[in-house]
């Protein structure tokens, strides 16, 4: 038992004495080297078919967590809860006394964590455990940690181990220093926290402790190591963007690298989708609500694209040329997809083919099964009878993927996806948002304040409705404070001038149902357009501000976009009446979510731009305070330049 603390003496790595002491006292720990151990693992034994993930919580005895079936394409775990299936916004708390604008766990629940923390290591010490050390980070931007969780959860070590790089014990460098730990106690879900999903988050001195108090790898293994990068970054003054990433390539052969953030459900995944065609070979465009009319446009042939990242970006300072233009690399080992948009066979057969027959053992949730079968991505389990989970999920090794770019990528257009729901005159919604809308870079960086989750969102729990998920949609995995992340990012748009900035709805645009049709077509004709900008007459300010500028016109392949997808209020179900409703919604959502980042310590040219906003501002007003259009002097100014411009004229 005490092989594991020798070997890494005698490689100087230091164990914090905690850990030291857990895995000195524990019942028992297996130490994993390889993901392929852990699968097998994960039915406690290759020879187990099928295995209950099951413990005996105080005052309600025997629960099982999971049911883990071993399946011919790797491991699919279904849990019992269908709350579980879901990733909780509110599952962060913070126990250390660090700067931070996230609730402490002492005031949310009225006792000191530490009082906590001992019965979690009393709890694991009873326990056979599961450990392995894994990199949080890729291609040696990121640090080295060590994860501890109970040995018969070892599907979610496995889908740990396949997010963040497995290290073996083996390969680990002499004198490496461990940055982060994470605890696995899922019991205490039920025995402390009224069976809600909470993650803690304990800086110390020398190594950021995670405790996932519940089996969901969503708010523990992938975003809240994502939390311990971010907090890495933070103090580094640069950005781990969330987002996804292609780099498509047009008939014409031009190329073009796509950025698309957003909270979740915003269409990150969808960005590597393949459009799908109809048996005849259309495209539909979208379905009106109203009226059950249909609109398709038809396109010869496709841009392929290669993937570049699927939810999160390293926006190093070691990969920027300081050109002008923004370049990230993938923050991650393996890819978290939802797959809710795949209903049936032939929905995106690229996807399908890597799922059934991957080139190494993948990790289904949330997907039915039955063992020793296929799993289908299409095949999502049902929440209750006649509802089929809406986060259906598979984690995909980067190694698996098709053509994927493992080099540091520039960014040629950076977009924002939005969840929009159906807006009418008469129930009017902020389902305003055209095909895409061009933003400049002033009011690109208030979207990224505001960050909309949006309507229906399939990823995480919500009460519905728009809420916000923070500075650069990343707000609820970052430990620290919002205003210092949104200084990095008003730094990063002026930084990069030549990165052009769009906003692109999904689900609706006003009574047409597109689901994420935009953004595809969006890829599709700008990937063509190249470096060719806009017509002076194709684009003019939009009806309402927020949204930058609208198109007057798009043609796709010799297909016309018909105009009432570019601006809503041609819509005759909507008209300026409903626009303008649903303008004032989105004013007052921008109205609300800004106040939070009026402090002392915000950039002034943040500052301006906010009081802009609450200003009502044009468009030229926005421009006036970061320029839109590249100059070839401005891409070598830094926000240094406009803090002293803004501060000489007086503002």
């Amino acid at each position: 038992m005490n092989d594991l603390l020798s070997v890494l003496k005698s490689k100087n790595i230091i164990v914090p004495d905690n850990i030291a002491q857990l895995l000195n006292e524990c019942k028992s720990y297996t130490v994993f080297n390889t993901t392929e151990e852990l699968a097998e693992a994960s039915t406690n034994g290759k020879e187990n078919a099928e295995f209950e993930v099951e413990y005996d919580v105080p005052g309600k005895g025997p629960y099982v967590e999971a049911i883990v079936q071993r399946v011919k394409n790797g491991i699919s775990a279904n849990y019992t809860e269908s709350y579980m299936r879901r990733r909780d916004p509110e599952t962060m708390v913070i126990a250390d006394d660090k700067p931070t604008d996230k609730k402490r766990f002492t005031d949310k629940y009225g006792y000191p964590f530490s009082n906590l923390q001992d019965e979690t290591f009393e709890w694991l010490k009873g326990q056979d455990l599961a450990v392995f050390f894994y990199f949080a980070g890729r291609v040696n931007i990121g640090s080295l940690g060590i994860a501890i969780a109970p040995a018969n959860a070892a599907f979610f070590a496995l889908g740990l181990s396949m997010l963040q790089e497995m290290v073996a014990v083996d390969e680990l460098k002499d004198n490496a220093e461990l940055k982060s730990v994470i605890f696995v106690a899922p019991v205490f879900r039920h025995t402390h926290f009224n069976g809600k999903q909470v993650v803690v988050h304990n800086r110390t001195e020398s190594i950021h402790e995670l405790y996932s108090y519940n089996l969901y790898p969503g708010p523990s293994a992938k975003k809240g190591l994502y939390g311990v990068m971010l907090t890495q970054a933070e103090k580094e003054d640069w950005i781990i963007a969330h987002c996804s990433a292609v780099q498509s390539v047009s008939p014409y052969d031009n190329i073009t690298t796509f950025m698309h953030e957003g909270a979740s459900g915003g269409g990150k995944s969808e960005m590597h989708q393949h459009i799908i065609r109809e048996t005849d070979g259309r495209v539909l465009i979208g379905r009106n609500l109203v009226s059950a009319e249909e609109r398709f446009i038809t396109i010869p042939r496709f841009c392929s694209f290669n993937a570049v990242a699927d939810d999160m970006a390293f926006c190093h300072p070691s990969v920027q040329k300081k050109d002008g233009k923004l370049r990230i690399i993938d923050a991650e080992n393996a890819w978290f997809v939802r797959v809710d948009s795949v209903k049936q066979y032939g929905d995106d057969p690229s996807l399908e083919k890597t799922t059934i027959n991957p080139s190494s053992p993948l990790l289904f949730l949330n997907i039915e099964t039955n063992p020793g079968a296929t799993a289908l991505i299409w095949e999502h389990i049902q929440d209750e009878p006649g509802k089929a989970c809406p986060n259906p999920r598979v984690i995909i090794p980067r190694k698996s993927v098709p053509n994927v770019i493992n080099r540091p990528a520039p960014v040629d257009i950076r977009s924002f996806g939005i969840r929009t729901p159906v807006c009418t005159k008469e129930n009017p919604s902020y389902g305003i948002i055209g095909l895409f809308h061009v933003l400049p870079p002033a009011l690109a960086w208030l979207w990224r304040l505001v960050a909309p989750r949006g309507h229906n969102n399939p990823s995480i729990v919500s009460s519905g409705g728009m809420q916000s998920e923070g500075v650069g949609s990343y707000w609820p995995f970052a430990t620290g404070k919002r205003v210092i992340h949104a200084n990095m990012l008003l730094k990063q748009i002026i930084d990069t001038p030549r990165t052009t900035f769009t906003l692109v709805p999904n689900q609706n645009i006003g009574v047409w149902q597109v689901g994420f049709k935009p953004q595809l077509l969006m890829r599709e004709y700008l990937t063509r357009r190249g470096a060719a900008q806009l017509r002076t007459d194709q684009y003019q300010p939009a009806r309402c501000p927020l949204l930058g500028y609208e198109l007057n016109y798009l043609t796709l392949e010799g297909s016309k976009i018909p105009s009432r997808f570019l601006k809503v209020y041609n819509q005759q179900e909507v008209g300026t009446e409903g626009y303008d409703a649903g303008a004032e919604i989105l004013k007052e959502f921008f109205r609300t979510e800004l106040q939070k980042y009026l402090k002392s310590d915000l950039l002034h040219t943040g500052k301006r731009i906010i009081d802009a906003c609450l200003s009502n501002a044009s468009i030229d007003e926005y421009n006036d305070i970061v320029p839109m259009s590249f100059q070839y002097e401005y891409s070598f100014n830094k926000i240094e330049d406009y803090e002293q411009s803004s501060n000489n004229n007086g503002f």
